[in-house]
């Protein structure tokens, strides 16, 4: 797809990117513009003092007329690198200022992208398109118009003083330059397909990798190091054959331009002598008609070159515009406020499915008052953690509607619903940063007073005292440095600080020892107190606390009230968990 789409964009889409990236820049884009002119202004100006000083020593001048000669011809051409120099700096920095602005737009749009789009697509292969595809773009940016157009003002100047020395020189290397461009301009799009695969082969390969990574544990626990490493190979491979034929394809530009100039000098050469044996020019013009051949190459490779760039480019400008044309299925609502404190929940005859066959929750429908707590009880695969998916509007359900404060959270603000809800999951997710930044999420508009006191209500005070470096401890990703029960009280922490008013506990304390359980049972009192939260438990005394039990069976509502009133009902199934003090998978068998 990402192929075809490659080699069917329009010119504005090129026009639209350049303009949009570089329009902040515009200063730094016509200094490059200057510089290069002034450049090939000066590349034309060497030849014409060569000449000169050839036609002089040829003709016994006095070398008081070639030193002159020979030391302007060394100061233009000092001149002109120091403009190559200033050219290729500004350049770069263009492209990596453009480059980056364009991955940090491509990266929020990935983050704005509901969640069935990031379960589609691993990791690694976001990060080739959001890295790999803008790195195509580099030259693109900073140099591909700027040079395109000196290029062509380059050929131009040369050929218009070509006709000035001799109009059939003139004529005959213009008709060659039309040829040679006509055959480039014939080829240009030739390796767009081969580049595009190539693309998608490498984004395959890294995500491959990060995935493999992710899950080196089980890997190395169940013996899979050889399989991973024969998919690894073939993943290798498949980028070596699209690459090699990528380039293949690409190097096509290149064989034809020196083919054709071996053409263009046999024509500078026969012309000059032919011109020169008929005394209508000297041996300093014939040397010039070389000069300005060979020049007239710098143009056209330049030309070519950035033809083969634009291949890269268009490969790349497709892929990063698949991306861009990827929409969330989940629309921001439309602003409807929600009320200020615990809110109400209320879930209306809810229906999701994450696949179009496959039914989660079905008609699934229950009502929380603020401030009460609710128990979420069921077998795994139930469809308990789904629930708090829906809560945090990670997707919609397919029927029925979501209620938080008697707002339909598809009204309300994404931003808004996500800082009002918080959520401890038995998965904590650390990241590279130091304990603070972990815990604020790299906010610093959090003081560290605010984050002490946090940490002394989830218990964690002795812990960060006990760190060399306190607060700006780093930790690594993966939670590598941290027991079970560290890395679960850092999640509860960060909850405290957001101060939601609605909170999710997920198997919130199902990795925690029985000494680590009793320590977050008071910090959990004072995070639950004057909120709304839903507990999903697999344990009996996770739901202790909790006003009203809902019990899921195959995504369906199996049992529904107050937990005083299902406890003291025989016939309940909650009556017959306490009673008989067995597991949720027997009971519900």
């Amino acid at each position: 797809m990402a192929a075809n789409a490659a080699t069917n964009i329009p010119r504005r889409q090129y026009v639209d990117l350049l303009v949009t990236y570089l329009r902040p820049y515009r200063s730094r884009a016509a200094l490059l513009a200057v510089l290069l002119l002034l450049s090939t202004g000066l590349q034309l100006l060497g030849p014409q003092i060569l000449r000169y000083f050839i036609d002089t020593a040829v003709g016994g001048g006095a070398v008081g007329r070639l030193l002159p000669a020979a030391g302007a011809f060394i100061l233009v051409a000092l001149a002109a690198q120091v403009l190559t120099v200033g050219a290729t700096y500004v350049g770069e920095w263009l492209g990596w200022m453009a480059t980056n602005a364009l991955r940090a737009d491509l990266a929020q749009h990935c983050l704005d992208l509901d969640m069935s789009f990031h379960n589609e697509r691993t990791p690694g292969e976001l990060i080739e398109r959001i890295d790999g595809d803008v790195t195509t773009l580099s030259n693109f940016f900073s140099r591909f118009v700027i040079l395109v157009v000196g290029s062509g003002l380059l050929l131009i100047g040369v050929l218009v003083l070509l006709f000035r020395e001799d109009w059939r020189v003139g004529l005959a290397l213009t008709l060659f330059a039309m040829f040679a461009l006509w055959i480039l301009r014939r080829i240009q799009h030739v390796a767009v397909p081969a580049l595009a695969e190539e693309r998608q082969a490498s984004a395959d390969l890294f995500g491959f990798l990060e995935e493999r990574l992710s899950g080196i544990r089980d890997l190395r626990s169940n013996g899979a190091g050889p399989y991973t490493m024969r998919r690894f190979y073939q993943s290798m491979r498949n980028l070596f054959t699209k690459g090699r034929r990528a380039w293949m394809k690409a190097e096509i530009v290149w064989m034809t331009t020196t083919g054709l100039f071996a053409v263009g000098y046999a024509l500078a050469f026969g012309l000059g002598a032919l011109l020169f044996r008929a005394q209508a020019i000297t041996i300093g013009t014939v040397y010039l008609i070389f000069h300005y051949t060979e020049l007239l190459r710098r143009p056209i490779e330049e030309l070519s070159s950035q033809l083969q760039d634009l291949q890269r480019a268009t490969a790349g400008i497709g892929r990063v515009r698949e991306l861009y044309d990827t929409r969330s299925d989940l629309a921001d609502g439309r602003g409807d406020p929600l009320p200020v404190g615990a809110p109400s929940v209320e879930f209306r005859c809810v229906s999701f499915g994450y696949g179009q066959d496959e039914l989660v929750l079905g008609d699934v429908s229950f009502r929380l008052a603020p401030g009460e707590v609710l128990g979420l009880l069921g077998r795994t695969g139930s469809g308990k953690s789904t629930i708090a998916r829906l809560l945090f509007r990670l997707y919609d359900p397919a029927d029925g509607a979501i209620l938080l404060g008697g707002v339909d959270v598809r009204r309300a603000r994404l931003a808004e619903l996500r800082s009002r809800v918080g959520m401890v999951t038995q998965q904590v997710q650390l990241f590279q940063g130091t304990v603070r930044d972990n815990l604020s999420l790299f906010d610093s508009g959090i003081p560290d007073g605010r984050i002490l006191e946090v940490l002394e209500e989830v218990g964690l005070s002795p812990w960060v005292r006990g760190l060399p470096d306190g607060l700006d401890r780093q930790l690594s990703a993966g939670n590598a440095g941290l027991s079970a029960g560290e890395a679960q009280l850092l999640a509860f922490a960060r909850v405290f600080l957001r101060e939601p008013d609605l909170v999710v506990l997920d198997e919130a304390s199902s990795r925690l020892d029985p000494a680590t359980e009793r320590q977050v049972e008071s910090a959990v009192d004072r995070l639950l107190a004057g909120r709304t939260a839903i507990i999903i438990a697999h344990r009996l005394a996770t739901v202790e606390r909790a006003d009203r039990i809902l019990v899921l069976d195959d995504g369906r509502v199996l049992e529904y009230g107050r937990r005083e009133e299902l406890a003291t009902d025989p016939d309940s199934r909650f009556h017959q968990l306490l009673r008989t003090g067995k597991g949720l998978e027997e009971v519900l068998a």
